[in-house]
């Protein structure tokens, strides 16, 4: 079934068709090979925790969709692991984001968002996709990974490349790995010489200590996603967030009068418009069936998180914003041994950037009515978000 373009123009009311008809269905991935797409909540996250649909490449079988191709040295990373080597990498990176090192954080969070939100001034105009949804997390995850102010690098325009590519520039991805590739290269090399106290510099201790624990194109690939993930999962989780209170003044207006609601918002922002409209692409390893369909082993099985989240066989009302619907189990940061492993530090990113935001601006209010989504089959997130803001008098 070709349903690529509508998936990408109107995901949601696709997903609703096909959780109704073919909960399970054969679709084309974006580089014309197949996949199979999985929409109903039961079934995705029953998927989402089978042992037998591996992450691992070489379970694909000839012609499958695989996603984005990586070089070798980006390629080692968790999104594409099966354990013992995905327990083994998890537990070398987890440390940097439990719940308890993440509390740690907030503070100098809080002051990284006061600070972007000082940059736009008490009134006016502004992209907050890229002045400050986008902004936020790059400062963040470059401070937790160790990356020097002088080399932060726009990795969003090469993640942009990957996750949206455009069909006018069929080079872009090609030039976005190899500037990736380059500039890790360059800051590994550089915290092997001035090693500090930040996430990379651990990594690559233990590489250099211990080999058996972590090889060098694992140090390099895991440098690569934190980095890839931390920007856009976050990105796009917030920017989300504050379209979606945008275009719902009564709940942005509940938010202002009790900033304690923000946790239990945030939980069901993410399961309404999530950053990721589809889980990282799996291959079974034998024959599977789900939901009466019997996938065979070696084809590309996708989850879809966001029909999973609006499936209103789990979600009452699944379209609604509802600030206290139960959330429990929702599916916006994955499921399984393969949950999003800065889960904790999204949520507190944003939590920060959404309250910095509404103390800040209690005037604030969408530019254009039409929301401008990038064209992508597996993540969702706005190329920009026009609005205008003017701060309260006593913070002019």
């Amino acid at each position: 079934m070709d349903l690529q373009g509508e998936l990408i123009e109107h995901p949601y009311s696709v997903y609703e068709r096909l959780r109704d008809t073919a909960p399970v269905c054969r679709i084309t991935g974006t580089d014309g090979t197949p996949a199979w797409l999985v929409t109903r909540y039961e079934d995705v996250r029953e998927a989402l925790a089978d042992p037998r649909l591996s992450l691992d490449k070489s379970h694909a079988g000839e012609g499958a969709y695989r996603g984005f191709a990586l070089p070798p040295a980006l390629d080692a990373n968790l999104l594409n692991m099966d354990p013992p080597d995905h327990t083994r990498m998890r537990g070398l990176v987890a440390r940097a984001f439990t719940s308890r090192r993440v509390e740690q954080l907030r503070t100098p969070i809080r002051t990284t968002a006061d600070r972007l939100l000082d940059q736009l001034g008490s009134a006016g105009s502004a992209d907050l996709v890229a002045a400050y949804a986008g902004s936020l997390p790059s400062i963040v995850i470059c401070d937790l990974l160790g990356v020097p102010e002088d080399r932060r690098l726009d990795f969003r325009g090469w993640t942009e490349a990957l996750v949206a590519p455009d069909p006018a520039q069929p080079g872009a991805v090609k030039a976005a790995l190899v500037a990736m590739l380059g500039f890790l290269t360059e800051l590994v090399a550089h915290k092997r010489r001035q090693p500090a106290d930040d996430l990379l510099s651990d990594l690559i201790a233990v590489r250099d200590t211990d080999g058996d624990r972590l090889s060098e194109d694992e140090l390099m690939s895991v440098a690569f996603l934190v980095l890839f993930a931390g920007m856009e999962n976050t990105t796009h989780l917030i920017g989300n967030a504050i379209h979606t209170l945008l275009r719902h003044p009564e709940h942005l207006a509940l938010l202002r009068d009790d900033p304690s609601r923000l946790p239990a918002a945030i939980a069901e922002l993410a399961r309404l418009e999530g950053p990721a409209l589809l889980a990282i692409r799996r291959f079974p390893t034998e024959d599977v069936t789900i939901a009466g369909v019997t996938v065979p082993a070696g084809e590309t099985v996708l989850l879809s998180l966001s029909a999973a989240n609006r499936d209103p066989a789990r979600f009452s009302q699944p379209d609604t914003l509802d600030f206290d619907r139960d959330t429990s189990g929702h599916l916006a940061l994955g499921h399984g041994i393969h949950y999003c492993l800065g889960g904790p530090l999204a949520r507190v990113e944003t939590e920060i950037a959404l309250a910095a935001l509404l103390d800040r601006y209690p005037t604030l209010e969408l530019l254009e009515s039409a929301p401008q989504w990038r064209r992508s089959l597996r993540s969702r997130g706005l190329k920009e978000l026009p609005v205008r803001y003017e701060a309260a008098r006593d913070s002019a």
